[in-house]
Formats: structure tokens, C-alpha cells, sequence
């Protein structure tokens, strides 16, 4: 008797791709750990810093600004490094190293369905803390609302991918969960860094300004800093951060293995 293969119909694809999408929600609320540090952290960290009396100041040496306001992009940008190159990355990995991702390829359930799922889980989840970070910036410590709000998006989305592309990488090149770790840490903290979060971007020497500038970090910190202040993201910031997004979506999907 000949065996006959069926081909998924489209609403077979689409139909697992959303309970994978289910699935994956209900998996990634039960990860408080996750939950605290993309949502929870960078709002808890923006309070403690304007906390600090001089903090709340405003600075000649930061064009009439204070520090605070200059930290509400750096913890938008931190809730995407922490959701991009610490949080999504182990579960990706995690998948592939237990077979999960094999498995899946001879269901109608592609493996494709579950990476995009992760990513617009933890898409969601940073424009959740962005939302949260801009609000209580304005509500507790009077941090205007960004005032060129399409260019904010605008960076605020190519920041987000940049990141995502980030750990999708990270995951690409991690053959077990705990080089996943040891990788997303080295990567984490020079992310820090150029993002602002010891020092903010614009305050920096502009020798080591320009340089961080060239990072996608430095430069959606830059650009989210533009926004915020009224005036439309620089293309230079805006290009940087889209060339390093489409370089690491295109390094992720040439070194990745589903199993």
C-alpha cells in the first residue's frame, strides 16, 4: 500500500503557529525571574537613580537637563538588552539542544513558528517596560514625554529588533544553553555600556562618544536622546542601528541549526 504525504494547508500553518503563540505566552508568564528583569528592573532602576537629589537637578553641563531625563531612553534600551541577549537566547538554545526544535520539523508546527513566537513575546514584553519606564519618568520625577514621538518609534523599533537580532545570534552560535550563558554575559555588558547605563551617551567625551556611536546601542541611545528632545532621530544614528540589525538577523539566520 502507497504511503501518500500531505503537504500542511496554509490554515494548518497558521492555525499551529498561534498555539504555539498560546503556548509560549502562558510558558513565558510563568518565568518571574524573566518577568521582573525585562519589565520590572529598568523601571525600579530609573526610581533609585531619581532617588538621588542631584540627579533630579537640572545641569549646565547637560544643556539645562538633568540626569534623569537623560536616563529614561537608557532604561527603555536596557529592557531590550536584557530581553534580547539574556532572556530569549537560553530558551532558543535550550529548544535546539533538547531536540525540541527536530521534533517539531515533521509536525505542522515548523520550528519557524516557535522562534517567531519567542521574539514577538519578548517584542511585546520591552514595549511593556518602554511604556512603563515613560510613565512613571513622567509621573514620578516630571520627565517630559518624548516630543518627536514618530521619530521615538521609529528608533525605538529598530533598537528592539537590533537586539532581538543580537541574541538570535548569540543563540545561532551557542551550541548548549550554558555557552548561551557564558556568550550572553561577555556580550551584555559592553551593551551596558554603550547604551548609557554607567554613563549616559550624550554625556560622554566625544572622542569615546563617536566611538560608541558606531555601536548599535550607542547609537539608538543617541537617536532615542534626539527624539525625546523634540527634534527628529539623526539618519546617521538611525542607519547605524538598522545596518547592525540587518547584519545580525543575516548572521543569525546563516549560522543557525535547528538541531
Amino acid at each position: 500500500m502507497t504511503a501518500i504525504a500531505h503537504t500542511p494547508t496554509a490554515a494548518a500553518v497558521k492555525g499551529s503557529a498561534t498555539a504555539v503563540l498560546k503556548a509560549e505566552a502562558r510558558l513565558f508568564l510563568r518565568e518571574p525571574g524573566a518577568l521582573f528583569w525585562i519589565l520590572a528592573f529598568p523601571t525600579t532602576l530609573l526610581c533609585v537613580l531619581g532617588s538621588i537629589p542631584s540627579f533630579r537637578e537640572p545641569s549646565a553641563d547637560l544643556n539645562g537637563l538633568r540626569v534623569v531625563d537623560l536616563y529614561v531612553p537608557v532604561v527603555v534600551l536596557l529592557a531590550m538588552i536584557v530581553s534580547g541577549i539574556q532572556s530569549m537566547p537560553p530558551v532558543l538554545t535550550g529548544y535546539r539542544e533538547r531536540g525540541i526544535l527536530r521534533r517539531m520539523s515533521a509536525t505542522p508546527m515548523r520550528p519557524g513558528a516557535l522562534i517567531g513566537a519567542q521574539i514577538a513575546l519578548h517584542g511585546a514584553a520591552v514595549t511593556v517596560s518602554a511604556a512603563l519606564a515613560l510613565a512613571v519618568g513622567r509621573i514620578v520625577f516630571d520627565v517630559a514625554l518624548p516630543r518627536q514621538f514618530a521619530g521615538y518609534l521609529v528608533a525605538f523599533a529598530l533598537a528592539t529588533l537590533a537586539a532581538l537580532a543580537l541574541g538570535s545570534t548569540v543563540s545561532a552560535v551557542s551550541r548548549t544553553t550554558k555557552i548561551t550563558q557564558a556568550i550572553g554575559s561577555a556580550v551584555f555588558f559592553p551593551a551596558m555600556f554603550t547604551s548609557g547605563v554607567w554613563l549616559p551617551v550624550s554625556a560622554m567625551p566625544d572622542i569615546l562618544q563617536r566611538i560608541v556611536d558606531l555601536t548599535p546601542f550607542g547609537a539608538a541611545a543617541q537617536a532615542l536622546d534626539t527624539a525625546a528632545a523634540g527634534d527628529w532621530p539623526s539618519w546617521t544614528h538611525l542607519g547605524v542601528t538598522a545596518l547592525w540589525a540587518v547584519v545580525l538577523i543575516a548572521a543569525a539566520r546563516r549560522w543557525f541549526r535547528w538541531e
